[in-house]
């Protein structure tokens, strides 16, 4: 999932950044408040991680106008201070989470995958689709019962086509949710992890869930796309 992360302290922007990477997030940055809304206005984030205290505009006056102006991006709050005064204000202005600079990492990895299953009326840490089990907390996948092991960009394909589940997701939409402003793959390398999916997802495992729509892009089968019954694929065989 795409975050943008609005930080002006340089050491504290790689740290998280590097560490966001790690945990499958693509990562864009921004370090003062015109470059954040930019940002943010021109490209669809599944979180926004916001500093407050920022060169140029302000975090507050940043999510207030975002607000205004009808931008729905869930945002977690960042700031040094934490009083209650501070947290009200912040959630008051339309922030959906907050949290103290000096926290533990985790926990910050954990609230932005809280905010992005809310983004996506998931309030079950655990995706289902079949016998696919995702957990999204461990990142870790079964079909099954089997585990199946995952790179980082696998899993973060797979688990974008379960949020979607029975809804086609065009490449241009995968590719401006799991990859960052850094990347320098084309738009072709969806095709590819989808085809790295199907081996580990797909085969030898009975009905396939990821389906492709010619003209369209992918989708992970939904409820209203079941497998066809056996005795029909035979009799289409015969003919």
């Amino acid at each position: 999932m795409r975050v943008l992360l609005v930080e002006d302290n340089p050491p504290l922007l790689r740290a998280y950044r590097q560490g966001l990477e790690e945990e499958g997030f693509a990562v864009d940055t921004a370090t003062d408040g015109d470059e954040a809304d930019v940002k943010c206005r021109s490209t669809q984030y599944d979180a926004v991680v916001l500093d407050i205290m920022l060169p140029k505009k302000d975090g507050l006056t940043l999510l207030k106008g975002w607000r205004a102006d009808g931008i729905k991006t869930h945002v977690l709050m960042l700031t040094a201070r934490g009083t209650t005064a501070d947290k009200v204000t912040g959630l008051d202005t339309g922030a959906d989470d907050y949290l103290v600079k000096g926290a533990e990492f985790d926990e910050l990895c954990a609230r932005i995958r809280a905010l992005i299953r809310r983004g996506h009326g998931q309030k079950d840490p655990v995706l289902r689709a079949y016998d696919l089990e995702i957990d999204t907390g461990a990142r870790t996948v079964r079909r099954a019962g089997q585990v199946v092991h995952l790179t980082p960009r696998e899993y973060a394909l797979l688990e974008f086509l379960t949020f979607h589940r029975g809804k086609v997701v065009t490449r241009s939409m995968i590719w401006e949710h799991l990859y960052d402003e850094y990347d320098e793959n084309t738009s072709n390398v969806v095709d590819v992890y989808i085809r790295y999916l199907r081996n580990k997802i797909d085969k030898g495992f009975d009905p396939p869930l990821i389906l492709t729509r010619w003209g369209e892009g992918y989708m992970l089968r939904g409820d209203d796309d079941p497998p066809a019954p056996k005795d029909a694929k035979e009799s289409k065989a015969k003919h």
